[in-house]
């Protein structure tokens, strides 16, 4: 790949902010730029260091005044879902039976796993997403799908083959052995070929069995250094019927305690429910809290105790958990995860919010080392972001004086239209501008 130079305003952490005026946490340069080379950033500096170290006629790509990031990282989303998304139910458990189930069905035939690949790709790309944690279906040709587009795009994707053996229509399950094999299969056929990342992916304590747990429990000592996806305490009927299911068991926590599904690399979506014992749990076990805004107001599961989690030193991410999620954008769910704060009585700043997409998501990923981040050495995954797209954000636009002010508007008014070019290991992929 040729090298070039993008120019721009340059905003990538460091760490996760301290408060509103942590200036360390973040690097910012009102004229910068990026050497990229061979798929990563070679350079990152002003615009005048990085075009007196380069070569003679390198390309130079002029993205003033827009910003520069590092793609969003969306930890939790379910790829069989993209026709689920905006479906009517209640509560949780009966969007499950009555759309999600009915859904993810189809993608038994690898036609239509291949059509709908191309088309999340393309969702996520269009919205500035570059990296994603997502839940398959039950079935291999579903897993196959998404990684097979995902190497084509020459994406950092981590997937999984969803394990599933009961309270689930007889197309949707597996029994405890072949989730087991099916998951093998695709570890070795996709995990670390490319950008693939394989996870094991036991859905939750409700479709699965005891026996079918063990089975995870087995693949995650077989392969220690995958992750591990699954939900946890999202609604309290779900949580009532996993403790029926689960007698033995102190809480819902401890179900996955008890298979040795908790570590670092563990990601629990939604954990909204949680009590002391079950916090100090996952903070011991190092796992991580994924918060799911758009979801948990959609299907009124509750509200993300985020303060309470901080204050137990539980690591937590952010979100869209498409399509229980109302959108694909990492600002709308931002702007979602702000409101949810704004209710629990505890202020979420612009600052913290931007770190949460990118470098936060990539910690809670254990990926900061090559994705969240401008830092040289990192994959090329960035983000081109214009905070004035819209005619009303253009005039909100006209007031706005400092960095700070900048990301509220983007998170509070922007959406996919504010991302103006995306670039996947250093090439332009923006959907609707390649």
């Amino acid at each position: 790949m040729t090298a070039k130079i993008l120019r721009g305003r340059l905003l990538s952490f460091l760490a996760r902010p301290a408060g509103r005026d942590d200036t360390s946490s973040y690097f910012f340069e009102e004229d910068g730029a990026l050497l990229i080379a061979e798929g990563r950033i070679a350079a990152t500096g002003t615009f005048s260091e990085i075009m007196d170290e380069a070569d003679e006629g390198i390309e130079v790509i002029d993205h003033r005044p827009h910003l520069i990031l590092p793609g969003f990282i969306d930890p939790h989303i379910h790829f069989p879902q993209m026709q689920v998304t905006a479906s009517y139910a209640a509560s949780l458990l009966e969007w499950l039976n009555t759309y999600t189930f009915v859904e993810e069905q189809r993608f038994a035939d690898r036609e239509h796993a291949a059509r709908f690949a191309d088309l999340f790709f393309d969702e996520l790309l269009r919205h500035g997403t570059t990296t994603a944690s997502a839940f398959c279906s039950v079935h291999t040709t579903s897993a196959d799908a998404f990684f097979e587009a995902a190497c084509q795009r020459k994406l950092m994707m981590i997937g999984g083959k969803v394990m599933m053996d009961r309270n689930a229509p007889g197309k949707l399950t597996d029994t405890p052995e072949k989730s087991y094999e099916d998951t093998k299969k695709v570890i070795s056929r996709w995990h670390g070929r490319g950008r693939a990342l394989v996870a094991i992916t036991p859905r939750f304590a409700i479709t699965s069995t005891p026996e079918q747990l063990e089975m995870a429990q087995a693949l995650s000592e077989e392969f220690p250094d995958l992750h591990i996806q699954t939900h946890l305490s999202e609604n309290d009927a779900e949580i009532e019927l996993t403790m029926k299911l689960y007698p033995e068991a102190k809480d819902y926590t401890d179900v996955y305690a008890r298979y040795g599904l908790l570590g670092r690399k563990t990601l629990l979506g939604h954990a909204i429910h949680l009590s002391d014992r079950e916090m100090d749990a996952i903070a011991e076990a190092g796992s991580i809290a994924v918060h799911c805004p758009t979801s948990n107001l959609f299907l009124g599961s509750g509200l993300f105790d985020l303060e309470r989690l901080d204050a137990k030193n539980v690591r937590v991410a952010v979100a869209t958990d498409i399509g229980g999620g109302t959108s694909y954008s990492m600002l709308r769910t931002l702007d979602e995860a702000y409101k949810i704060q704004q209710l629990k009585k505890n202020r979420l700043s612009p600052i913290e919010s931007f770190w949460w997409a990118t470098r936060g998501n990539a910690e809670a990923l254990g990926l900061e080392k090559r994705i969240g981040t401008l830092a040289a050495g990192s994959d090329a995954d960035i983000i081109v972001l214009d905070s004035a797209v819209t005619p009303a954000m253009a005039i909100r636009r006209e007031t706005v004086e400092t960095l700070e002010e900048e990301l509220f508007l983007l998170q509070t008014m922007g959406d996919d239209r504010c991302v103006r070019e995306v670039y996947v290991a250093g090439r332009a992929s923006h959907p609707d501008r390649r």
